[in-house]
């Protein structure tokens, strides 16, 4: 699973935005390069995100790993500093996914503006009748979405993938009806 690292970045952007922190400015001022690296490579294929990536963003990560690793032994682990620093060290993996799979964005913003929507209409779900109907819904809204933002027509992808398991499909080949992997 891919990590946000804005959600990470807020962290230290509190920080820095209080100028009570040097590590949270020299944070904030290379994940800022990393967001530039991304504006730059931004609606290329996977496989030229990939290389850009591992070129230039995959330096500036391990530079701030190093940096924060170095600095938590030095400061006191009750600090809002500390607990910015545990939180990237603890999503390292996760935070990592997009230097290595050029279909994963850096942050998940996009998918969180995505979905806001759905939030927004949150409590009506729980007028779904039963928990089973709210679970339902959910995951067709989920599913909507995602075509959505795969820039897939929802209806005729929910068409398509609703006639192939009616038809028969593999229950292991379900991958191969998933949104991005639509096909018109």
């Amino acid at each position: 699973m891919a990590g946000c690292s804005a959600h990470g970045r807020r962290r230290f952007y509190e920080l820095h935005a209080n100028d009570s922190s040097k590590v949270a400015t020299a944070t904030i001022e290379k994940m800022g390069a990393l967001w530039s690296i991304e504006e730059k490579v931004r609606g290329q294929r996977p496989d030229v995100r990939v290389a850009a990536r591992q070129e230039a963003s995959a330096a500036v990560v391990a530079d701030l790993y190093k940096l924060w690793q170095d600095t938590l032994p030095r400061i006191f682990g009750k600090s809002k500093l500390a607990e910015a620093i545990r939180y990237a060290l603890n999503r390292k993996e996760a935070f990592e996914q997009f230097l290595h799979d050029g279909r994963i964005e850096i942050d998940s913003n996009f998918v969180e503006r995505a979905i806001r929507p759905q939030a927004i209409v949150w409590k009506s779900s729980l007028f779904a009748g039963n928990a089973r109907g709210g679970r339902t819904w959910a995951t067709l809204s989920t599913l909507i979405q995602s075509a959505k933002m795969n820039e897939v027509d929802p209806l005729a992808w929910l068409t398509q993938t609703l006639e192939c398991i009616a038809a028969g499909w593999p229950s292991s080949d379900l991958d191969a009806l998933i949104p991005w992997n639509f096909e018109t």
